[in-house]
């Protein structure tokens, strides 16, 4: 039920906005070899194969919602959940998403296939994530297992992530803040 109130709140006063905000905001990241975009019900194919070809262990800190076909679709139908693809021509190479609350928080999180980690796809989805977040007017969080060290290497780099505080089992709850410019 309050996922559903929250869903309908995001639809009536925020969906409108997400729309202006989000192609341009795409637009301004994309580079030569790979493209964002939204996804829709016609890609849940290929994100359950990407989702299916990860290696178990890189799944055991990434779980925003189940994986197996109903659960995606569920997501999809969510209007306050927000899906994005990364490609490499048509293969999506990358997924990831914004979860959008009432109270102008959203979380984020990403999943890159092994075969396309560390060539810069993680910052273009980095970039396109929180810009969207910030241009609606969201915190944008997200809970990192001490545990993940590679998830933990990539945000050293990362200028904008600040620790809000420590959670159970050696999770961070962190946001990413907006530069001052």
């Amino acid at each position: 039920m309050i996922d559903w109130l929250n869903g309908l709140f995001f639809k009536l006063f925020f969906r409108r906005k997400l729309e202006r905000i989000l192609p341009a905001v795409i637009h301004k990241y994309s580079c030569s070899g790979i493209t964002c975009r939204k996804l829709d019900l016609r890609d849940i194919n290929d994100l359950f194969e990407l989702i299916e070809s990860q290696d178990p262990t890189d799944l055991k800190y990434f779980q925003p919602h189940g994986f197996d076909m109903p659960s995606l679709y569920s997501q999809f139908k969510k209007p306050s959940f927000l899906m994005m693809g990364a490609f490499s021509e048509s293969r999506i190479i990358g997924y990831f998403f914004l979860r959008f609350f009432s109270n102008k928080k959203c979380f984020v999180g990403r999943l890159i296939d092994k075969e396309f980690r560390g060539k810069g796809v993680g910052s273009i989805m980095n970039n396109i994530m929180y810009e969207t977040g910030w241009r609606m007017g969201f915190r944008c969080l997200s809970t990192i297992s001490r545990n993940n060290k590679a998830v933990m290497k990539a945000h050293s780099k990362n200028p904008s992530l600040k620790i809000l505080r420590e959670l159970q089992n050696d999770y961070l709850l962190v946001e990413f803040i907006k530069p001052v410019k």
